[in-house]
């Protein structure tokens, strides 16, 4: 149910792209498998029932009606074949966040106290086209290293999580450090940007109000809280 209320979340926030891009999840116990949305479905439909679930070589395991979209298969199956550590993936492709992948500069991550979260912690890699060739794979894998985000140049974003509520945290606040670099941006003011030595320091206060302190699970039930007000018709 995590996986369809990601899905029903990053419609709320308007983190979609009609009926592309993907979010997917391991698996546990299964090794080599994972849940993916069925194409064709707006984010906003997702249900728990409706997510399909296929291998890391694009075999459907529960005889599935539907189908999967070969680019999201291609992006995903490569982090869940390499990473033991990234359970979780989502990728999009919202305004603020195509708009920084096509920036030279990329992610400011000196921006603001949000964006300083990624400060160190952000990856690269080329756009090389649509997504239909399994040997990018490797390079994608080879790109992110082990950072939990990954900016796809001139195409979109992606994180990573060992949990839903640590993959959806990371991109609720990618999406967000993006659009105010856009905003910030905008305006055609030089940009001040925080100091190096204090970007390092928030950037370790971050790992641990997040990861030590419960912050993650406190933010990951407020999101739930939100869903069920909405639509609690994702648990289906």
């Amino acid at each position: 149910m995590a996986l369809a209320a990601c899905y029903r979340l990053a419609a709320h926030y308007r983190m979609t792209d009609l009926i592309y891009t993907h979010i997917t999840a391991r698996v546990p116990g299964e090794k080599g498998r994972f849940l993916i949305n069925p194409y064709g479905w707006r984010w906003e439909e997702i249900t728990a029932s409706s997510l399909v679930k296929i291998d890391v070589d694009g075999h459907k395991i529960d005889n599935s009606p539907e189908q999967v979209n070969p680019a999201g298969f291609t992006i995903h199956s490569a982090i869940h074949t390499a990473s033991h550590h990234a359970a979780w993936v989502m990728h999009t492709h919202t305004r603020a966040g195509v708009a920084v992948s096509s920036l030279e500069s990329g992610l400011e991550t000196r921006l603001n106290q949000i964006a300083l979260q990624f400060h160190e912690r952000v990856s690269y890699h080329d756009y090389e086209g649509i997504a239909l060739n399994l040997a990018e794979r490797e390079r994608i894998v080879a790109s992110l290293g082990d950072n939990p985000a990954l900016v796809l140049r001139n195409h979109g974003l992606l994180t990573t999580g060992a949990s839903a509520a640590e993959m959806f945290n990371n991109m609720f606040y990618l999406e967000r450090a993006c659009e105010l670099q856009v905003a910030a941006q905008s305006t055609g003011q030089p940009l001040r940007l925080v100091p190096e030595e204090v970007a390092r320091h928030v950037a370790r206060q971050y790992d641990q109000t997040i990861h030590e302190d419960g912050d993650l699970e406190l933010e990951w039930a407020a999101h739930l809280r939100t869903l069920e007000a909405l639509d609690p018709s994702y648990k289906d």
